[in-house]
């Protein structure tokens, strides 16, 4: 029988350092969010390779990758920490968070589907309030298991919109848009009544759709707009996907596709493009953005923190949003 390890010679912040290292992927960037020297670090990164007998993060070009047992090791780390924070999260002194004197790394996985503003205004905003701290900003892809990653800590927050947001994970309601659609000038429905765009004739036009984000390995599915199309028992006729989102308005300027989509990412180009917003003759739940996060990063200060961030600039973008809409209704 293999020898147990000795248990006293495993410290609870070692295996922090072990889920920081391999989701860090770098002694320096794991120094820098365990608020620790890279020789430090270096020196505990030594002791887990003597410990597990694997070097666990090995050198790949002018980065490193962690070997196959450090990604096995992944998973039971994070659990570990995760029911310490359960057992002694709730009692435990918290610590303010400093944004001033922070150099924290925030990792935000986002889908651009709110607001083409909404990044870029993120980015400002944290740059003046918390100027030393570092911010990754990751897509919300197919391949990309939202869920692990906010389980595993390789991503703090995840934003985007979904009819029902997963049970496990903590979430906080950003906000809510009118789904309409979005056409070119030349489109039929630029010209046409609310009475004769039917909810036939925008079924039966040509669409055009992003990428699906949110793939079957993340408990997903397509996509809102055709997630409640199906349980009405209909479908569009879909012949454009384009995983790039911005781009779309410039496809429908040109083309007779029909986007559907939030009013406030469609209202940022009707002054730029010549395309024109029409009501959406089926009647669309809201469209709702969340921000969803993990029991592992909840009683973080700095985390908490980040979350207030993001809540208040996609709150003053919405807010802006419903005043340009009442100006463009009395305009008429």
């Amino acid at each position: 029988m293999a020898e147990l390890p000795a248990l006293d010679k495993i410290e609870l912040h070692l295996i922090r350092v072990l889920q920081t290292l391999i989701t860090e992927r770098s002694v320096s960037r794991a120094a820098m969010k365990l608020h620790s020297s890279q020789p430090a670090v270096s020196a505990q990164l030594k002791r887990l390779r003597t410990l597990t007998g694997d070097p666990l993060l090995v050198r790949a070009g002018n980065g490193m990758v962690p070997t196959e047992t450090a990604l096995q090791l992944l998973d039971p780390a994070s659990r570990v920490l995760q029911d310490v924070q359960r057992l002694f999260g709730a009692h435990a002194p918290q610590r303010g968070f400093e944004p001033l004197a922070s150099s924290l790394t925030f990792r935000i996985a986002a889908s651009d589907y709110l607001d083409p503003l909404f990044l870029p205004e993120l980015v400002a905003h944290l740059k003046r309030v918390a100027p030393g701290a570092r911010l990754e900003l990751l897509p919300l892809s197919g391949e990309f298991d939202y869920r692990r990653g906010l389980a595993q800590g390789a991503v703090d927050l995840v934003i985007g919109n979904w009819l029902e947001p997963p049970g496990e994970l903590h979430l906080g309601k950003l906000l809510s848009d009118e789904i309409v659609c979005l056409v070119g000038e030349q489109h039929p429905a630029a010209r046409m009544t609310a009475r004769s765009w039917t909810a036939e004739r925008y079924l039966a036009s040509e669409h055009v759709a992003p990428t699906p984000l949110h793939a079957k390995a993340s408990g997903g599915a397509p996509g809102v707009i055709d997630e409640y199309l199906a349980s009405l028992g209909v479908t569009r006729d879909i012949v454009v996907r384009s995983a790039h989102f911005s781009l779309i308005p410039l496809m429908v300027a040109q083309s007779l596709l029909v986007l559907t989509t939030g009013r406030l990412f469609c209202s940022r180009y009707v002054d730029t493009l010549p395309v024109r917003i029409v009501r959406c003759p089926v009647a669309f739940p809201p469209l709702t953005y969340y921000q969803l996060w993990h029991d592992v990063t909840h009683a973080s200060a700095a985390n908490r923190w980040l979350r207030e961030q993001v809540r208040d600039v996609a709150r003053n973008l919405g807010t802006h949003g419903m005043l340009r809409r009442q100006r463009e209704e009395n305009a008429r």
